[in-house]
């Protein structure tokens, strides 16, 4: 890959963001491979589509791109609320591409699979006051840290370009995780946030430590300590941890 912008798209651009878009997704329709299947190249979306950026054109996946100067952090800005949530709830939501620049260098660039979007790691931004241009409009931010480490996938780290074979192993591990109901989604991948939480061998009363963090989000649910037991089920048979016998088990 190419690390560096191409300077001269921006020259006709006075706004720095608008000069950081045109360079960012020039720069991807140039280096950017497809992290699902491996395909060789994205293809680009025609301008000014609502939603996502760039296509494979062999597997069919669709993929946003979001843009940083300096560090990613925790929060990464978003467009409306009400869009961001009911992109999440439908099939057609796209995968997340968050590419962080130094100067026209691309330093860091990870992927984050649209299954590991639940409503929990979406915020709703303070609406614009009433004499604003879009007085009331709410805006949202993409809870970053909020999303399993499983889920964020380097293909740049430091500057140095990630091991495609790599990347496309790290997907097929995660793959199993993908499901289309929503509720299901957000138990799975909040259980596996608490196993992540926890040391490499753990037992089951150490998970059950969250049982009132996981029923504040999950109100409807009146039995947690059985979903916990449920999720790990899930959780051992997608090949993310090993039971150990004795109420104890072991992430893999």
């Amino acid at each position: 890959m190419n690390l560096s912008f191409d300077a001269k798209l921006a020259q006709n651009y006075k706004s720095r963001s608008q000069q950081i878009r045109v360079m960012s997704e020039a720069w991807g329709s140039d280096n950017l491979y497809c992290p699902c299947c491996g395909g060789e190249k994205l293809q680009r979306f025609e301008n000014n589509r609502r939603v996502a950026d760039f296509f494979c054109d062999e597997c069919g996946e669709e993929y946003e791109l979001k843009s940083k100067g300096g560090n990613i952090g925790r929060k990464i800005v978003d467009g409306a609320y009400a869009s961001a949530i009911e992109r999440i709830n439908c099939s057609s939501n796209p995968n997340l591409l968050v590419l962080r620049y130094c100067g026209l260098i691309v330093s860091e660039l990870v992927f984050v699979p649209k299954f590991f979007f639940v409503p929990s790691v979406i915020e709703r931004r303070k609406a614009l006051s009433k004499n604003a241009r879009r007085g009331g409009w709410e805006g949202s931010n993409i809870l970053y840290s909020k999303i399993p480490p499983d889920g964020r996938i380097s293909i740049i780290k430091e500057g140095y370009e990630t091991d495609k074979g790599f990347v496309l192993e790290s997907y097929r591990r995660i793959k199993p995780l993908e499901t289309k109901d929503i509720k299901k989604r957000g138990w799975l991948l909040d259980v596996l946030s608490c196993v992540n939480g926890v040391g490499e061998e753990f037992a089951l009363k150490d998970i059950y430590k969250f049982s009132e963090a996981l029923k504040a989000k999950h109100a409807e649910n009146n039995n947690v300590e059985a979903k916990i037991r449920q999720q790990l089920q899930l959780l051992r048979d997608k090949g993310f941890i090993e039971f150990l016998g004795g109420g104890r088990y072991r992430r893999l």
